[in-house]
């Protein structure tokens, strides 16, 4: 699914809207759904750097089609701190990113909503929606979002790689059905450090998951069957 072949939408894109359409769109009984997807982030070197927004961009079409909600903006930078020695890959410090969530927030409630749904993509963004939704909640604004964990069922039930959670057997199986044309298969390799540490390094001795590609597990085991299982479980979670 794509935006531009989003037929018959039950849901309303923020950005189309005039001022005035917006006033009449944002009232207290709306559903304000922001996507957040990193545009810049590394994912080794068969998948893009706009990987994660993809995703976003993938999932927003479907809510749109699906939910009576207003859609914001996608959000294309966020805390993503495990990546920054390669090339590209951008992070926002936590306080900034959970600042820019509150603050879109806010802004929006000003008009009327008082319920958001940040349509998540990542795992240490949840670092910062955690304290973001605990600042908006004082403002009487409720802010839920997407927590990846909630398909573990449906990943272990195709996985087959010794382990892994980034550019991997399952995010890859993922992309060749969202965007086949972006995933280069015969650059993928198997990169997995087993040792429990705390992001990624180029370096083999940095007291961080060694990975000189950029991926954590085997997505030379991804196909695109399991990555339409794990897809339409996260549409039902969503």
């Amino acid at each position: 699914a794509t935006l531009a072949g989003v037929t018959g939408a039950r849901g309303t894109l923020l950005e189309t809207l005039t001022w005035e359409q917006a006033e009449s769109r944002l009232t207290p009984t709306t559903v304000v759904v922001l996507p957040i997807g990193a545009r810049a982030k590394e994912h080794g070197p068969h998948l893009q750097l706009d990987n994660d927004w993809r995703i976003a961009e993938y999932f927003k079409a479907f809510v749109l089609a699906e939910a009576d909600v207003v859609v914001a903006p996608t959000l294309a930078y966020h805390h993503y701190p495990a990546f920054f020695e390669y090339p590209g890959s951008t992070s926002l410090r936590l306080e900034t990113a959970r600042d820019v969530v509150v603050d879109i927030c806010v802004s929006l409630a000003r008009h009327g909503p008082r319920r958001f749904y940040a349509l998540n993509t990542g795992v240490s963004t949840v670092k910062a929606l955690a304290p973001a939704a605990e600042l908006l909640a004082a403002h009487g604004i409720l802010l839920t979002f997407t927590r990846l964990e909630a398909t573990g069922a449906a990943v272990a039930a195709v996985s087959e790689q010794e382990g892994g959670t980034h550019a991997d057997e399952i995010e890859t199986s993922m992309m060749l059905v969202i965007a086949p044309e972006t995933v280069a298969m015969d650059k993928a390799v198997k990169d997995y450090d087993p040792r429990p540490l705390p992001g990624l390094s180029r370096q083999p001795d940095a007291g961080r998951s060694y990975s000189p590609t950029g991926i954590y597990g085997d997505p030379t085991l991804a196909t695109r069957a399991k990555g339409e299982a794990v897809v339409s479980a996260r549409k039902r979670q969503i």
